[in-house]
């Protein structure tokens, strides 16, 4: 898969609504997240299984943010901006848009993702959009949440590791730095 097809694939996994947009100002109550990612889909009867890595700064909230990924080098690999209901991801100069984040994700993973929900994973805590549920003994400390199991064994130095075990299995992989 080429660089361009990662970084797509991996702002895919992230984004939060898509078209177009204007220039987005980080609000007062914006958060900034940096650290690793690394998504994982298996392979079905009609697909090989994807996985991707990169870099990764989120800031903004679901309904207003920004994404860039990055090489572990720096360069700047996809850059996300969503406002309201509009979107715009730029791979390699190009860029696209979607009529929303289900479509974007579905396309570049074949699979949608909880956006929504991730910005509070990421966070260390469950979505209030949804119920949840404690992971059940002898699972390490996380939650259920939308058909994913959250771990958060290793939240305190940076881990979050959310799984879809529905087919095709979904991983995704945080590391998040710490200030």
């Amino acid at each position: 898969m080429s660089l361009r097809g990662i970084a797509t694939l991996l702002a895919g996994a992230l984004l939060s609504a898509c078209t177009t947009l204007q220039p987005m100002a980080p609000t007062a109550s914006s958060e900034s997240l940096s650290g690793r990612m690394s998504v994982k889909v298996d392979a079905t009867p009609s697909t090989p299984a994807r996985s991707v890595s990169a870099s990764f700064e989120l800031q903004g909230t679901p309904q207003d943010g920004r994404l860039d990924l990055s090489t572990p080098l720096g360069t700047t690999i996809a850059q996300a901006r969503w406002s309201g209901r509009k979107a715009l991801l730029t791979t390699g100069g190009e860029q696209r848009s979607y009529p929303d984040l289900d479509a974007l994700t579905q396309e570049m993973l074949g699979e949608s993702l909880p956006i929504v929900a991730l910005f509070d994973w990421l966070r260390g805590r469950a979505w209030a959009g949804a119920p949840s549920r404690a992971a059940v003994p002898p699972a390490d400390a996380g939650f259920q949440q939308l058909g994913w199991d959250v771990n958060l064994a290793r939240f305190d130095e940076g881990w979050v590791v959310a799984q879809r075990a529905q087919a095709p299995a979904v991983v995704v992989r945080a590391r998040i730095d710490r200030p």
